[in-house]
């Protein structure tokens, strides 16, 4: 098990230099002049070009990726253009908002998912499952930003639960949580419905009904732990879809997160916010798909050894 998780660990900076490489390129493929923006419309194509000079926007696109690496991995992300404030600051002060919700949304996709999934699987056939697989077409098919307009409506305008905008109190998580569950949460059932169909046709799960073992513990101790390999992976590997999501979900609700400082700082062309922002979603997404690969490797000994 030490090996295979140094094998891993040994992999994950050549991942995250390759990413923050992709990144860097992506951004400054992006329409739009920072210089020109920050000069004014204005300003003078000189005073545009001493701009330019002063961002460092001049330099090769290898001097600026050196300088950009060099700073991220002493965990400086630069300066934003446009509240001249570090990235890291800014980054820190909304980070705690986007994790609180990113958190919330995925134990109630799993608290709801799995259970679902398992229902589905154990009346196979019959109206439950169907009722399962309705929803969890339907959860994967809504658009996320047309779910959130519809529960704001409905929850917030009309009948005065929630609040509709921000985060106020603890009040306010729960639209944006739920509309990020969504997508999800219905990954996850339909995950765990196939999974726990192919497990609960096998031998030994034959000969545990054969020998009067009672049907809960069949489920949740016998099969549910055979099954959870390919949950844990979709587990993982959806916290993107999260991160994505959160991009949507946070404009809509006014959400001061992240996500919603990502869109603000693409639409002024705040390269080092964008860069940095990004950087620290991927990595986020990187490190959890690599515990999930260690929980895979713990569940299935097999895995580890290959």
């Amino acid at each position: 098990m030490k090996a295979y998780i140094l094998k891993k660990l040994l992999a994950l900076p050549l991942i995250l230099i390759g990413v923050s490489l992709l990144i860097f390129i992506a951004i400054r493929a992006l329409p739009g002049d920072p210089a020109r923006m920050m000069a004014g419309p204005e300003a003078t194509q000189e005073a545009v070009d001493n701009m330019r000079a002063r961002l460092g926007l001049d330099r090769s696109i290898a001097e600026q990726y050196g300088s950009f690496a060099y700073g991220a991995v002493r965990g400086d992300l630069g300066m934003s253009l446009k509240s001249k404030l570090p990235v890291v600051d800014e980054i820190a002060e909304r980070m705690p908002f986007t994790l609180g919700l990113a958190i919330t949304a995925y134990l109630l996709a799993i608290a709801i998912g799995v259970p679902a999934g398992m229902i589905g699987a154990i009346y196979r056939h019959g109206w439950p499952d169907q009722a399962v697989m309705l929803l969890a077409i339907a959860g994967a098919s809504i658009a996320n930003f047309w779910l959130a307009l519809m529960a704001m409506n409905t929850f917030s305008v009309s009948l005065g639960w929630l609040p509709l905008l921000g985060a106020t109190s603890w009040k306010s998580f729960i639209l944006p949580s739920i509309t990020l569950a969504v997508l999800p949460m219905a990954v996850i059932a339909r995950m765990t419905r196939s999974s726990m169909i192919e497990v609960l046709a096998q031998d030994y799960i034959r000969t545990a009904r054969a020998k009067g073992v009672a049907p809960s513990s069949i489920y949740w101790s016998h099969a549910l732990r055979n099954a959870l390999i390919p949950i844990v992976t979709i587990v993982g590997l959806n916290f993107g879809s999260l991160i994505g999501g959160a991009v949507v979900t946070e404009s809509v609700f006014n959400w001061p997160g992240i996500g919603r400082l990502l869109v603000d700082s693409v639409r002024y062309r705040d390269y080092p916010v964008i860069q940095g922002v990004t950087l620290v979603a991927v990595t986020g997404v990187v490190v959890m798909n690599f515990l999930a690969e260690m929980a895979i490797a713990a569940l299935n000994p097999k895995i580890r050894f290959d």
